[in-house]
């Protein structure tokens, strides 16, 4: 990832030196370099929620103007449009890593530079994210170590499995419902943050809609498997179907759907025990 300073220089580099905007700016530099310091050193530190917004503020330029000159102009420069570009780039598919369902679209300052201007255009203050996501968290700034949000570059939880659904029945119908469930490794703080990241974005809800859609979308598959080798056939259907998609994402939503379909009895069984547990008299 390019360093703070580099692409503060990169998006002034062009600027108009019209009413002295470039010399102003580039005498801004060292500002930019330590704000970008700062914010390695909270983030190394986890103490995101202590910067002090008065710290990251540029002298002798409003806050809403720098942000204007060096983001809102820089990044359409030559050299802003490669940085942006790269970053926009990054995500693996193009998926939105806050909910790793959108399509990515726009660029969120995780640190809002309406609060800290400084880091407008500081790389790793710039999170690829889906106009929904982006919607959601606004000028959303941490005030805890708890309700600090996951931060794509920093908070790597992908290789351990906390994500888990449990099934519903209601009327011959099934359907999931996600949470969150922590690995033993993870200590108070960051299950507390992934539970409020997960409640900010709507994760359940969105996750429980994709779900919805691969039951639907198996449901003729799975019934031929019962038909042909009953609930042990397509209980190791669904096995093999979440194998492959944890085999790339262990936290993968249709991996979840297929592993706790797969686990569930009456679905395995389908409509006929269903039926039949529902005559039976309480």
């Amino acid at each position: 990832m390019r360093k703070a300073s580099d692409s503060y220089r990169a998006c002034v580099a062009r600027s108009t030196t019209a009413g002295g905007r470039r010399e102003r700016l580039l005498k801004a530099a060292e500002t930019v370099r330590k704000a970008g310091q700062m914010l390695r050193e909270a983030a190394a530190a986890r103490n995101l929620h202590d910067l002090d917004a008065k710290g990251f503020a540029v002298p002798e330029i409003a806050g809403g103007t720098f942000v204007d000159w060096a983001y809102e102009n820089g990044m359409q420069t030559v050299g802003g449009r490669v940085i942006r570009d790269e970053l926009m780039a990054a995500p693996p598919n193009e998926r939105c890593p806050l909910c790793r369902q959108g399509t990515v679209r726009q660029l969120d300052h995780f640190m809002p530079k309406s609060l800290f201007p400084a880091l407008c255009v500081d790389p790793l203050n710039l999170v690829p994210v889906c106009e929904r996501c982006n919607l959601i968290k606004g000028n959303k700034r941490p005030d805890s170590a708890e309700n600090t949000l996951l931060h794509p570059y920093l908070d790597r939880i992908s290789h351990e499995s906390w994500l888990d659904a449990r099934t519903i029945h209601d009327f011959g119908t099934v359907q999931l419902r996600f949470f969150v469930r922590p690995p033993a490794s993870w200590d108070a703080t960051l299950t507390a943050r992934v539970k409020n990241h997960f409640t900010l974005f709507e994760l359940g809800k969105r996750y429980a809609i994709e779900a919805n859609r691969a039951i639907s979308d198996v449901t003729y598959g799975v019934d031929r498997q019962r038909k042909r080798g009953g609930a042990g056939m397509v209980r190791a259907h669904l096995q093999d179907q979440a194998e492959s998609r944890f085999a790339v994402d262990l936290n993968s939503c249709e991996g979840v759907t297929y592993r706790t379909l797969a686990a569930d009895d009456l679905y395995c069984h389908g409509p006929l025990m269903q039926d039949s547990r529902s005559s039976v008299a309480p």
